[in-house]
């Protein structure tokens, strides 16, 4: 039996390698703690499950659920962005229902790529990116993301046929896995290098409310008000604990949402419309639970930051994500999955290897911090241990 090419990149991930030696360190009967995968622990807020619970009794939500039948869905998440970033947003033309974010970034490249085509992605980056652009048979160049340029990519840096080969740049800001965040001046420059250069912008925007301290966190459609080459995603998982539902959206061009519209039509419908209503809830109701959520990532990071440096492993402390990420001692300097590998399957400890993230990650390894502070610590002693 032979299968499409496409398939190549796709047999391995950083999730499923660590899935594997955290399969083998429960064996050996290690007491797990997992910090490699960025999955909230806490709950969904009452009033988000009841809405999904009323819902369930009523047959009228339990058919088919077509694009008109989110509107309501739809211009809560319009009236929930302008809001918050004072853009103003047509519900009918540039809003789309996702189910989860990451359907829309592995979904958008067919929209956007012919074989052959460049994509510009961050490098480090979340892995669903380059399997958009694999799925839509494109080529990745790798944008590097340095400490010494606060985790930015350079744009000048990008060889010119390469760009003329390019159609579309992904960036992500807060940064998973660097935690790093990007000043609207960024964007703005980001903006009109696309403009000159006529790419696509997305803009994956999972972490929009997991920001610590005052700092103000930018939309890209802040810098793109007229929304000329724009898109970008968000999700319920991080701000609302409700990664389990698979809900998000695109905010955007029009012409873009349409395109992916029309790919959405052909591989799904929407999901249950009970969930687009308990995410209504989520827009629409008490934004008390997202603060507390941020403010309990807060203390988890101070715990964890706090913990590895009283051991002598010092890393900078992350303004924005629920993530860590941490610069490899020696001498581990450049053997993330190795270590990541180790640490596991010796101490029950589970972290993601930067290796696994592109080839710029090398050297880093990224701490989740899915649990209480306690635990943390734990996972800390059992670290300096290891070391």
């Amino acid at each position: 039996m032979q299968f499409a090419k496409r398939l190549q990149p796709l047999k391995s991930n950083v999730f499923a390698d660590m899935d594997i030696a955290k399969a083998k360190a429960l064996a050996a009967g290690r007491e797990l703690i997992d910090l490699s995968l960025g999955s909230s622990d806490l709950p969904a807020e009452n009033h988000v499950i009841e809405a999904i619970t009323q819902s369930l009794h009523d047959h009228s939500t339990h058919g088919y659920l077509l694009f008109h039948g989110t509107r309501e869905f739809r211009q809560a998440a319009a009236s929930w962005y302008e809001k918050k970033f004072g853009i103003s947003v047509d519900p009918e033309t540039e809003v789309l229902p996702l189910i989860g974010s990451q359907e829309g970034t592995a979904h958008l490249p067919l929209a956007i790529l012919n074989p052959g085509d460049f994509a510009l992605l961050q490098d480090p980056g979340y892995p669903s990116h380059a399997g958009g652009i694999y799925l839509a048979s494109g080529q990745i160049y790798p944008m590097p993301l340095k400490a010494e340029n606060s985790f930015l990519p350079v744009f000048a840096d990008i060889p010119p046929q390469v760009l003329a080969a390019s159609r579309m740049m992904v960036l992500s800001y807060p940064h998973n896995p660097t935690s790093a965040i990007a000043p609207l001046s960024f964007f703005q420059s980001a903006v009109a290098f696309c403009q000159q250069h006529n790419l696509v912008l997305v803009h994956d925007f999972p972490y929009v409310d997991l920001v610590f301290g005052d700092t103000q966190i930018p939309s890209i459609l802040q810098a793109d008000p007229e929304k000329s080459i724009s898109i970008e995603f968000f999700t319920f998982s991080k701000s609302y604990n409700m990664g389990g539902f698979r809900i998000g959206y695109a905010i955007g061009n029009a012409e873009l949402i349409l395109a992916l519209r029309q790919l959405k039509a052909v591989v799904d419908f929407n999901q249950y419309k009970g969930i687009l209503n308990g995410a209504i809830a989520a827009l629409t109701g008490s934004q008390t639970g997202v603060k507390a959520g941020v403010e309990r990532f807060r203390q988890r990071r101070d715990a964890f930051i706090n913990a590895l440096h009283r051991i002598g492993w010092h890393v900078p402390t992350p303004e924005a994500t629920m993530y860590i990420w941490a610069k490899l001692p020696e001498p581990w300097a450049n053997k993330s999955v190795e270590f990541c590998t180790q640490l596991v399957e010796k101490t029950g400890v589970a972290a993601s290897p930067g290796a696994g993230f592109g080839k710029s990650g090398e050297g880093y390894v990224r701490f989740a911090l899915v649990h209480e502070p306690s635990v943390l610590e734990m996972a800390v002693e059992r670290i300096r241990e290891f070391l």
